[in-house]
């Protein structure tokens, strides 16, 4: 018998247990740039708000509490990502991660917020562990999600300019596009509210909200990400 076969008379007890720890991207848009909030990690620097898997508790439950008590964020949306399981990520010893991700409007944040500016899905400033790839892998499905839908997360807020939309999404998908292009595959998604604009510079530019869930055209996926 192959000695990594399982025996039938095996049980729970008869297998090494890793420790198991969520760790929370959480993504906004803040000066014009993609951002992700960290915090101080005692011991190893700059990391995503995480935290270890208590017995009995729900990888939900733990990820919850990781953003209320680490970066004080409550009833804040987010979903899994991927589980990290590579035997070196922590030299501590054998510990799993399951990555989420929540994206945030900046005006949510609390004001003491830390926020590292992620540029091409990378951040500029080392993390601890791997929590680097956890930030591409949010990018990753925050540009499949946007693809979709207009601002699905409301990062603009109820409404904005098509100028400051694609502004948005440059950054987003880092890569200029162009702006009769964008406009011509994004307006039938937006509704006018009606209203104006007041940069106080310039001229006033109509403004528009999403209309119905936001849903883009699939030309405007190619155009994205083309």
């Amino acid at each position: 018998m192959n000695e990594r076969t399982d025996r039938i008379d095996k049980t729970l007890e008869d297998y090494a247990r890793p420790s198991v720890a969520v760790d929370v991207a959480v993504l906004t848009y803040s000066g014009g740039a993609l951002q992700v909030l960290v915090v101080e990690h005692r011991r190893r620097g700059l990391a995503l708000p995480g935290t270890f898997l208590h017995e009995g508790e729900l990888l939900t439950d733990a990820a919850q509490r990781a953003l209320r008590t680490k970066a004080g964020l409550v009833g804040t949306q987010f979903h899994q990502l991927a589980m990290f399981d590579d035997l070196a990520r922590d030299d501590r010893g054998w510990v799993l991660s399951m990555a989420h991700t929540a994206v945030v409007p900046a005006a949510e944040l609390p004001a003491d917020a830390i926020l590292v500016k992620v540029s091409g899905g990378t951040v500029d400033q080392e993390l601890a562990f791997d929590h680097a790839d956890m930030v591409r892998l949010a990018v990753e499905d925050l540009r499949s999600r946007y693809a979709a839908h207009v601002d699905p997360a409301g990062l603009l807020g109820d409404s904005f300019t098509v100028l400051e939309l694609r502004q948005l999404y440059e950054v987003i998908f880092d890569r200029e596009l162009q702006k009769d292009a964008f406009r011509r595959h994004v307006i039938e998604a937006l509704e006018s509210t009606g209203q104006m604009s007041n940069p106080g510079y310039g001229r006033p530019a109509e403004m528009f909200r999403r209309k119905g869930d936001g849903r883009l055209p699939a030309q405007a996926s190619v155009l994205l990400t083309g």
